[in-house]
């Protein structure tokens, strides 16, 4: 049989009242009475009905998470993050890949509503401004540099900064011919990592050269590859490279492998996301770390924020911090 509220309160000797208070948190509970509570919930084995506590408060209990790939290391890690950070608050996630397309990402967003979630993380790769719901439809937060310019909740690391410093850390090795490997116009994000890299060679007196900057479509370890022999084959090739995220460094860091040339010896690599497979490469690849844990509690603060508070407030834009992790492929063994 279930077991209810009044039982537990009646093999506890407390009113139902008392147990209701135990059971959702609240401190204000004699210590002696929690604790009979919490024996007669063990004893009994009472477990809440979470879906008719979020209909009585009016929720779901669910966010979305919407991200363009999980076989990317980084939007794996970042869900399981988001994941551990909703249950804090009570939410599960419904996960969502895009594929990072703008008829993807904008089909997601349209079906997403009160009846279904209470609020809503998304990563867009292409979405425009048209495309996101008017202010107060659905609690949304956004991930990541972005470029399009909307008055909603906007959680990220500087890019541009982080760019900028992976690139200065190039240059303050000595090295003089620094490619890039990850424009994407299509991407947010690459246009910001590219405009990091152009301001840091600026700043080390160094020459920007569009034949150092390779394109990728897809952030791939197969395009880094590609794109790194596609360097490596110039009249005058690269002595160091810049890769957009860490999935194209570890490609690059193949392709260098392959043609018998040494990392950082011959070529010094840096890459961006410091997923796990980063420190287990060979050699250990030197990466920008963003704090993936700040993000996500973040996120989930914010969209937390406007589901239970006043939605009217101004969006936030907040940055969270990121490390330069220097390994072996700059600084050698």
């Amino acid at each position: 049989m279930t077991v209810t509220l009044k039982d537990v309160a009646t093999l506890a000797g407390v009113s139902v009242k008392t147990v209701s208070n135990v059971v959702n948190g609240y401190a204000f509970v004699k210590p002696e009475n929690r604790r009979r509570v919490e024996e007669a919930l063990a004893a009994t084995g009472y477990r809440p009905n979470v879906g008719a506590r979020n209909l009585r408060r009016g929720r779901t209990g669910f966010l979305a998470l919407m991200v363009p790939e999980l076989s990317i290391p980084y939007f794996g890690e970042l869900a399981g993050l988001v994941i551990t950070a909703a249950q804090k608050r009570g939410w599960s996630v419904l996960i969502e890949q895009t594929q990072g397309t703008r008829s993807r990402e904008r089909e997601t967003l349209s079906s997403l509503g009160p009846h279904l979630v209470d609020g809503a993380l998304v990563h867009p790769e292409a979405l425009e401004a048209a495309d996101f719901p008017s202010p107060g439809e659905i609690p949304l937060v956004m991930l990541g540099e972005h470029a399009v310019d909307v008055p909603i909740d906007h959680v990220a690391i500087d890019n541009v900064l982080a760019a900028q410093t992976a690139v200065s850390h190039l240059a303050s090795l000595g090295r003089t011919r620094i490619a890039a490997i990850g424009r994407n116009p299509a991407r947010g994000t690459s246009s910001q990592r590219l405009a990091g890299y152009r301001t840091a060679l600026s700043l080390a007196g160094l020459s920007y050269s569009d034949a150092l900057v390779a394109p990728a479509e897809k952030w791939h370890r197969s395009v880094g590859a590609a794109a790194m022999r596609s360097l490596l084959a110039l009249d005058s090739p690269p002595d160091a490279v810049f890769c957009f995220n860490d999935l194209l460094a570890i490609g690059a860091l193949r392709a260098v492998a392959e043609l018998g040339l040494r990392v950082p010896e011959d070529v010094a690599i840096v890459g961006f996301d410091n997923n796990e497979e980063s420190a287990f490469s060979l050699p250990a690849l030197t990466t920008i770390a963003p704090d993936k844990t700040a993000l996500a509690e973040a996120a989930i603060d914010l969209v937390h924020r406007r589901i239970t508070g006043d939605k009217t407030l101004p969006a936030q834009d907040i940055q969270t911090p990121f490390a330069l992790e220097i390994r072996e492929s700059t600084k050698g063994r």
